[in-house]
């Protein structure tokens, strides 16, 4: 019987890391339905993004406010599950403060010093970061594709972090009563700074017994540990993947300048061919050649991988929509809802696999169903969205290769950008008048 929390900690261990794996496996899978890219150049310069975007937090000064809360619930968060070595080790074999045993009781008394100090700062910017979406109403939060289940699930994770730490200050608070009291199992270990000003206290008040402070003791330990597997699978459903994905999303990035236009291997083949004088324009493809590939994305299949992980990795934030011009001046695009968008159909795709062990067609895609083509053409390629993305996601690639398909493929771009094209083409300007003349404007009195 003494062996019966051990084993339910195993099994709920198991449980948990196995339900996480496969998340992360089915969202390997669905980002791998994207075309193939190679974004291994540059290594070193690769690195150093990672350490600084991702790692250190560089973009999210921008906004010094919010950067700061930010970087307080991470770092703590991060801090505060160092702690789960710990709880894993005691929660296998039966320990009680594991980690003193190996630091020394003058290095863990600080440890736990500084974890509790950790979850009392992320506790206060749990709260305002709840005013600000809440009472605050930040415009940037209550905009049309943050109703429902975006605004919900950002509230959820602010719940979720709350119960943890209140679990956390909760179970230091009665095993550091427990502890004073001599009860057996529990040794005089680690410090209580937080816990044991604002906690300790009240629990003293009423005078609990020691049986029941050891049952409190343990339903924080079990809320801790379970809420942090809660937490860790309830991931692959939230907007909170970029506590993983930041990491190969920075190292991924686009390290070419902003605004560049990739070109089209297909398309500067044949415009070699057609300069060639010695090619032949009315040969026949060689047996076997492969069917010329499709111009831009109309679905997530022709998006590339890295595109397509930009999707996963997007926190909704908002930045990038509240510095979007086109926004601003009251036009449909939100460069936060073309990522959301690509990210549902993704979903979407997902489980459409997971039903028939393949894609099966389903009517729909990403262009018209998740994304309007109001949308696409409102974007005046400023690179405004690009710029303000704490994790370097680049919504700007998936309009451009969104547009591209309605101009190469559909012909659909709008009026204005049609006559503006064949002007080009005839004219070699914008202008519909000859070439000729363009310098007619200098002799003119």
């Amino acid at each position: 019987m003494q062996y019966i929390d051990n084993i339910l900690f195993l099994i709920c261990l198991v449980v948990g890391f196995g339900l996480f794996i496969k998340s992360l496996k089915e969202i390997y899978r669905n980002i791998k339905l994207g075309k193939a890219i190679d974004r291994t150049d540059n290594k070193p310069e690769r690195w150093r993004t990672m350490a600084n975007v991702a790692l250190g937090q560089s973009k999210m000064g921008a906004r010094p406010v919010a950067g700061f809360l930010h970087i307080l619930v991470y770092v703590g968060f991060l801090v505060i599950n160092m702690e789960m070595l710990e709880i894993i080790v005691d929660g296998l074999f039966g320990t009680h403060r594991f980690l003193a045993s190996v630091m020394g009781e003058t290095l863990y008394a600080l440890f736990t010093g500084t974890l509790e100090i950790m979850a009392l700062l992320v506790l206060i910017a749990v709260v305002i970061f709840f005013i600000r979406r809440n009472v605050l109403s930040v415009k940037r939060f209550n905009m049309k594709e943050m109703f429902g289940w975006p605004k919900n699930d950002a509230n959820w994770i602010l719940v979720i972090e709350f119960v943890l730490m209140m679990a956390f200050l909760k179970m230091n608070a009665a095993d550091s009563i427990l502890q004073t009291r001599g009860v057996e199992g529990y040794h005089h270990l680690g410090a209580f700074p937080v816990s044991g000003t604002f906690l300790v206290p009240i629990m003293e008040v009423f005078r609990f017994d020691s049986s029941f402070l050891i049952f409190v003791e343990r339903s924080a330990w079990w809320v801790h540990i379970l809420g942090i597997l809660f937490f860790m699978n309830y991931l692959y459903y939230s907007k909170h993947l970029h506590i993983i994905f930041a990491f190969p999303n920075t190292w991924f990035a686009n390290l070419k300048p902003k605004g560049a236009f990739n070109n089209l291997d297909s398309v500067t083949k044949e415009i070699k061919l057609m300069m060639d004088p010695n090619a032949d324009p009315y040969a026949a493809s060689p047996d076997g050649a492969e069917p010329p590939a499709k111009f831009g994305a109309e679905d997530v299949f022709d998006l590339n991988q890295v595109q397509l992980l930009n999707a996963y990795t997007c926190t909704e934030c908002g930045r990038c929509t509240a510095v979007c011009p086109a926004n601003l001046t009251g036009k449909k695009l939100s460069p936060r809802k073309i990522m959301m968008s690509t990210r549902d159909r993704l979903e979407e795709v997902g489980q459409n696999i997971n039903k028939n062990g393949k894609f099966v067609d389903d009517g729909k895609k990403l262009l018209d169903d998740y994304i309007t083509r109001e949308e696409l053409w409102a974007c005046t390629s400023c690179n405004a969205c690009v710029e303000a993305c704490p994790v370097l996601i680049d919504p700007l690639s998936i309009i451009f290769e969104m547009r591209r398909f309605l101009v190469m493929e559909q012909s659909a771009a709008p009026q204005e950008l049609n006559l503006m094209m064949t002007n080009v083409e005839n004219n070699a300007a914008p202008w519909q008048y000859n070439q000729a003349d363009r310098l007619n404007w200098a002799n003119e009195d």
